[in-house]
């Protein structure tokens, strides 16, 4: 599915005009080497840009042209040419690898490769290139006085291209036909029906590589593959264990690789690459789950972005910055993360636009919660979700890989929460004794997500529920109005009762709360009548809703109660205290 989806998204970007054709794709190139007729090398032109200069940077680091170029091969440990665009190993037969027998096999491949497809090629630009390579000696390439001026440059390790007459050789008409025909033909493998595309042809061994996924190796990490005979059967080997057609697997990785270089595509969630795309190819399905869910920035105001999104969620299509959005466009999104040399598949979404928007507009709702002054977002993405089962003041404070994808998959599917994002929440709760915003908001959403009878919907409230019955939840508002207490009569105080106490008072009440009254009552000594008196109905009520006994103990719904009501109170006693 995953590779049916690539392979049709390649199709429509293809016909668009949007992306490399079958057979070509982008490589980034850093000089072009000018040749005569004669195949003499007369200048190098560089085709890298500047960059500016950071602070902690000595050098400026200089950006190499991303040009249109014949695909490249996978290479491992053996040699392997290149059409067109190499390395200065192949194309010059020299390199600063101080080997210099293999740059001269390296220089060797490249030319037969060369003379092999542009042999009989009426064109002068390919005879240029085929005189270049009967006519360069890597052996004297130090004599070159165009060699000599640029060769640090040369060898810096960026690909070369040729330049003939004012163009590029890539560029001319009956050298690509040549590549066109040399690529559909050449090396073709066993005839087998291709898994993605259904049609009877030659199967790929080795697919291209994919690149820009976050901590995989710079070279590209493959999909698919099989290098184990643990991992082959019937005898096959290599790919041909999952077979798919040249064209195929082209297309797959072309396309992934096209989304994976346009940021507006791709998002990261811990370890793991998210890359989403619509059937259609339009850009603005991507920007506009960005903004809804990943928490990108817009250039868009907000107000026309929450329009176009309520539109979308009712069903409605809408015309969005020239294009126009259909909620019923099937839409995709694809989790990956590196594994040595190949990429595992986190996980693989597939529905609607709207149905996806809905789903995360639910998630919000649910996530809603009275705020302070400090945090004026209006939601909480899900970087600030996971960040919140993760010490912040630990050397890595990545959340779980697990983790991402699973509470990623449960909002975008509107399925319940995964219980490792509760116990996250909790054991950070336990271990720092505070509340904050993501955690009271993600309690909230994950019991209306899974609804317990020791923690009812009356509590799982935006703001202060004044009116609840519940004990747990008053527990948690009494805690909150002994600290306050607390604080007013010592306002200099380091450490209050929730630094020694929280975690017992929310565990085993009966033991903590009766020690916490008996403090309560010098703390009010301390205070001129009006706060006495203030504080003394405060505790009375909550008293009163809670009975004459504290439970003994109380279960994990039952503490997200009491966790739940300190929370609540605490933001109402700053919002007190804005107005005072």
């Amino acid at each position: 599915m995953i590779l049916q989806a690539l392979t049709d998204y390649y199709q429509t970007m293809a016909m668009q005009g949007k992306i490399a054709q079958y057979g070509w794709e982008e490589r980034k190139v850093a000089y072009a080497l000018c040749i005569g007729a004669d195949g003499e090398l007369k200048q190098v032109i560089s085709l890298q840009t500047g960059q500016e200069k950071k602070a902690k940077e000595k050098k400026a680091k200089e950006k190499n042209k991303t040009m249109s170029l014949p695909a490249a091969v996978k290479r491992s440990s053996g040699i392997s040419a290149n059409f067109l665009c190499d390395t200065s190993s192949y194309i010059l037969g020299v390199d600063k690898k101080e080997n210099p027998q293999r740059a001269w096999e390296c220089f060797q491949a490249s030319k037969q490769l060369h003379e092999r497809l542009l042999s009989g090629v009426e064109s002068p630009a390919a005879k240029a290139v085929l005189a270049f390579f009967e006519a360069w000696q890597p052996e004297q390439a130090r004599t070159s006085k165009v060699f000599s001026q640029y060769e640090e440059d040369l060898l810096s390790g960026g690909n070369l291209v040729f330049w003939y007459n004012g163009a590029y050789v890539q560029e001319d008409v009956l050298v690509r036909q040549a590549w066109g025909f040399h690529f559909q033909t050449e090396n073709d493998g066993p005839q087998m029906v291709c898994l993605v595309t259904g049609k009877h042809g030659p199967i790929e061994s080795i697919h291209p590589a994919i690149k820009n996924v976050y901590g995989a190796q710079s070279s590209g990490a493959a999909l698919i593959s099989f290098n184990e005979p643990a991992f082959c059967s019937y005898g096959k080997e290599q790919n041909y264990n999952a077979p798919t057609s040249k064209y195929a697997s082209f297309a797959y990785t072309a396309a992934l690789n096209h989304l994976l270089a346009d940021q507006d595509h791709v998002y990261r969630m811990g370890d793991t690459t998210v890359v989403c795309w619509a059937r259609n190819g339009g850009d603005m399905y991507s920007k506009m789950m960005g903004w809804a869910f990943f928490d990108q920035e817009s250039t868009y105001s907000l107000s026309d972005m929450q329009s176009a999104l309520k539109n979308l969620c009712q069903g409605n299509p809408v015309i969005f910055d020239k294009e126009r959005l259909d909620p019923d466009m099937e839409f995709y999104i694809l989790g990956l993360s590196p594994n040595a040399a190949r990429l595992s598949v986190r996980f693989f979404l597939r529905d609607s636009f709207g149905a996806f928007l809905q789903n995360v507009q639910a998630h919000q709702k649910r996530l809603e919660i009275v705020n302070n002054s400090k945090d004026k977002s209006d939601i909480i993405p899900l970087w600030k979700i996971l960040n919140e089962t993760v010490n912040q003041n630990s050397r890595d404070k990545k959340p779980s890989p697990n983790l991402a994808g699973e509470t990623m998959r449960a909002i975008l599917r509107n399925l319940p929460y995964p219980a490792t994002l509760l116990n996250g929440v909790i054991l950070r709760i336990r271990a720092e004794r505070n509340i904050t915003r993501g955690r009271a908001a993600i309690l909230k959403a994950y019991y209306l997500k899974h609804p317990h009878p020791d923690i009812p919907k009356e509590v799982l409230t935006v703001q202060l529920n004044d009116n609840s019955t519940n004990i747990p939840y008053n527990l948690g508002r009494l805690f909150s109005v002994l600290e306050a207490l607390q604080f007013a009569a010592n306002p200099n105080i380091s450490a209050t009762i929730r630094d020694k106490y929280f975690n017992s008072a929310s565990a085993t009440p009966a033991i903590v709360f009766p020690i916490l009254i008996n403090l309560a009552q010098k703390h009010l000594k301390k205070l001129n009548v009006g706060l006495r008196t203030y504080y003394d109905k405060q505790i009375t009520v909550l008293l009163g809703k809670i009975g004459e006994q504290f439970p003994a103990r109380m279960n994990l719904p039952q503490q997200g109660a009491f966790q739940l009501g300190y929370y609540h109170q605490t933001q109402l006693r700053f919002e007190k205290k804005e107005e005072k």
